[in-house]
């Protein structure tokens, strides 16, 4: 378990800092961690609604993956090959990078790295699997591995997420980082944030919110909250574990569009979720979103399709929550040292590392560092506004029901999706 998740005491009222976070998220808690790291003389506030990973930060599929929302080729293209490639080595360095800090600071999360297997599961998903070696080979920089219809990516860890970004917060906390919980923020402006308790001037302000930001008037249409919803298993024994062959440190998925991810819990369970709950109506986000039977019926037919040996396991947990989407599915760190307003997000679920660099990379942009990271081509990258509604809620849902009605398409002509090639260019592809 994640420990206590009692909140901590609120903003007690007007405070003057050097850093300010809005988000208490592992985007935030990373650059506290780096900012500490870098100068420890730095005051630093997180400021936080409900509790420390209280959002996706918590509630992920536990994927410390090198994954990127554009690949690699996408990047190439929008930003030539060596900032592409550069891109992707920070990503796959990053995996490490989260592991090590845990393991200094005793963070026990689970993690064990143990790579990612991409299961080509008919003929079409076989093709896609070529295609992704093709393109891994064609870069030179991933080393995946063909294992008969299985595609093995060794870039990837296996975390249980809250006990990261629950361990991370105490971390920061120790190290002098004040975190105000039960704090909501209002708006702010170049140094200075006003909440419900007071107002923090600080010399820089960041805003690390993520799908939240769409509740937020300032940053409404830059980012769209999409639901990802996830279920557990109980735990099941050794002998059903060597008969699916999923080591501990694994994490799975195939090659279908609309998006699974799984792995193996320490405690012997399957944590498994994927995409199809809808988008509501404006960017709206409620309790009640995180729960959708429709979708965890859908995640159990689909983990029982692909594992068989599970059909009589107990659904034990069921949860989900939003994750953040910007307009071209290619997340960003900003930060413009004239104003002090920084921000990073839009991960679209490839958050759990991608955070991490993000963290490091806003510490050396607020410290005044020039770095191999700041360089990176995502810093400074700023993606389109999402449309007004009705628009940005027909085309999201249109999407969703696209990438669905593209798998069917596939089952049944056996050739690649049309559908899916369409849509390819709005989802970084």
């Amino acid at each position: 378990m994640p420990g206590d998740l009692s909140p901590r005491a609120p903003l007690p009222g007007d405070t003057e800092v050097d850093v300010a976070i809005i988000g208490g998220g592992l985007t935030g808690l990373w650059t506290a961690y780096y900012l500490h790291e870098r100068d420890p003389r730095l005051t630093v506030a997180v400021l936080e609604k409900e509790i420390a990973g209280f959002g996706a930060s918590g509630r992920n599929g536990g994927w410390c993956s090198a994954l990127f929302p554009r690949s690699t080729a996408s990047l190439e293209k929008d930003h030539g090959r060596d900032a592409a490639l550069a891109m992707r080595r920070a990503m796959i360095a990053t995996v490490d990078e989260v592991g090590r800090a845990a393991a200094a600071e005793g963070i026990l999360c689970d993690y064990v790295k143990g790579g990612t297997l991409a299961f080509a599961r008919s003929a079409v998903q076989r093709r896609a699997a070529d295609a992704e070696l093709t393109d891994a080979a064609n870069f030179g920089v991933d080393p995946l591995e063909r294992r008969g219809d299985t595609v093995f990516d060794p870039n990837c860890a296996r975390v249980h997420p809250a006990k990261l970004v629950r361990g991370l917060a105490r971390v920061v906390e120790a190290r002098g980082v004040a975190i105000y919980e039960q704090t909501e923020v209002l708006d702010w402006q170049p140094h200075s944030v006003r909440t419900a308790h007071g107002i923090v001037t600080a010399g820089s302000v960041i805003v690390a919110t993520e799908g939240y930001g769409a509740t937020l008037p300032q940053t409404r249409r830059s980012i769209l909250p999409l639901y990802s919803l996830m279920i557990a298993t109980e735990p099941l024994s050794d002998a059903t574990w060597d008969e699916i062959g999923i080591q501990h440190g694994q994490t799975f998925t195939d090659y279908r569009h609309l998006l699974i991810y799984g792995q193996r819990t320490a405690d012997n369970r399957f944590a498994f979720g994927g995409r199809g709950a809808r988008y509501h109506w404006g960017s709206a986000i409620r309790p009640g979103y995180d729960r959708a039977p429709r979708v965890f019926r859908h995640l159990r037919a689909a983990l029982t399709d692909l594992f068989p040996a599970v059909a009589d396991a107990r659904i034990t947990h069921t949860w989900g929550g939003p994750l953040g989407v910007p307009r071209d599915w290619h997340a960003s760190v900003r930060f413009d040292p004239a104003t002090g307003l920084g921000s990073a997000g839009g991960y679209v679920g490839d958050g759990l590392s991608t955070t991490n660099l993000a963290g490091r990379t806003l510490a050396d942009l607020i410290t005044g560092r020039s770095t191999a990271i700041t360089a990176l081509p995502w810093v400074g990258h700023r993606s389109p506004d999402w449309e007004p509604e009705p628009l940005r809620f027909l085309g999201s849902n249109a999407g969703m029901i696209a990438m669905s009605a593209a798998d069917v398409e596939e089952k049944v002509t056996r050739r690649s999706s049309i559908a899916a090639r369409v849509m390819g260019p709005l989802t970084g592809h």
